[in-house]
């Protein structure tokens, strides 16, 4: 029983670390994006 639940914990754990990692890297490409079409205006 108490491998299931830290099987389950560490499986939880690192689907939020990827989610975390995915938001993060979809920022950083619409902050790209926005900075590169306000130097492409200048």
């Amino acid at each position: 029983m108490v491998r299931k639940i830290v099987t389950l914990a560490l499986i939880g754990g690192s689907l939020a670390l990827a989610a975390c990692n995915t938001v993060r890297g979809m920022g950083a490409d619409v902050s790209s994006a926005a900075n590169a079409t306000e130097n492409a205006m200048h």
